[in-house]
């Protein structure tokens, strides 16, 4: 089957975000904010227009400052629906805006949008995916799973023998840093006995 890690590496598009952002753990807001509006905005889209539109989507967004886009009223909704460099759909942009205001809404008890992805994990990828449908707008299984992916919260970003792979690993991201506790913990168990 092939993978990301096939053709990223070496592409002038692809190669930068294979080798230095996909899978790669990720804490910063804005960050975490773009990887969810570029998600969203891939649907039914390439990964490439997106990374080829994504310094669009930044100015457009405002640096995906979230409190700047939750307040977003119509006029900066009709100036985002009239952009020719990002994807001028409205259930898109209309969720990136209502997903602003949901994550600011989520700081008072996480203190923020990565506290708030820290306190659910560990979760299987189908129990992550209910989460986010229950919490955020146009997050579907394809999109939920990419962006979990993408910052760390889930495996598979990489294949094992990818050289990014090796570098991420040391980095211990969460979904690894999770599957490494699973392994520790029946042995711990055991220490524990004797």
């Amino acid at each position: 089957m092939s993978s990301y890690c096939d053709f990223a590496p070496g592409n002038p598009i692809h190669a930068y975000y294979h080798d230095h952002e996909y899978g790669f753990p990720v804490d910063d807001e804005a960050v975490l904010f773009e990887r969810l509006i570029l998600e969203i905005n891939q649907a039914g889209l390439s990964w490439e227009l997106m990374l080829k539109k994504r310094d669009n989507f930044r100015a457009a967004y405002d640096g995906f400052d979230i409190d700047r886009v939750a307040a977003y009223g119509e006029k900066e909704r009709a100036r985002l629906l009239a952009d020719a460099g990002i994807i001028r759909n409205r259930l898109k942009v209309n969720a990136a805006i209502e997903n602003a205001q949901r994550i600011v809404a989520l700081r008072a008890e996480h203190g923020s949008f990565g506290g708030w992805i820290a306190a659910q994990h560990p979760l299987p990828k189908e129990d992550w995916v209910k989460l986010f449908r229950r919490t955020f707008k146009f997050t579907g299984g394809e999109i939920v799973g990419e962006f979990l992916m993408s910052i760390g919260y889930l495996p598979g970003a990489h294949r094992e023998s990818c050289p990014v792979y090796k570098r991420i690993a040391r980095l211990n991201p969460p979904w690894m840093d999770a599957a490494n506790a699973k392994k520790t913990g029946p042995e711990k168990a055991k220490r524990a006995k004797k």
